[in-house]
């Protein structure tokens, strides 16, 4: 039994794609051919050529791992990094909380 897979919309197709495609570039820049590529990392050819085309079904972990390859592992620690809107969030959250009052002595 095949596992059902939810709909991506186009917006996140478009950088699921635009990803594969930096991830294929970069692969290329680096001479590496996607035989051995996919050999490194431990998938298929075929997984390899999915993850390049932008298929948001090939999991994180051959992301992971084919940044790694590539040298760019690093660039996993920027995502969500600054979170703007969720301090901004926060701090209203923080600002209309109750205060407490101090203990009267």
């Amino acid at each position: 039994m095949s596992k059902r897979t939810r709909p991506v919309f186009p917006r996140q197709r478009q950088r699921a794609e635009a990803l594969g495609e930096r991830l294929q570039l970069a692969r290329l820049r680096r001479g590496v051919p996607q035989t051995e590529m996919a050999a490194r990392i431990g998938v298929s050819r075929m997984t390899l050529g999915r993850l390049e085309a932008g298929d948001p079904s090939v999991g994180l972990s051959v992301l992971l791992r084919a940044l790694d390859v590539l040298g760019l592992a690093t660039d996993v620690d920027r995502i969500a990094e600054e979170d703007e809107v969720g301090r901004q969030l926060e701090d209203l959250r923080l600002s209309r909380a109750p205060r407490r009052r101090a203990a009267s002595r």
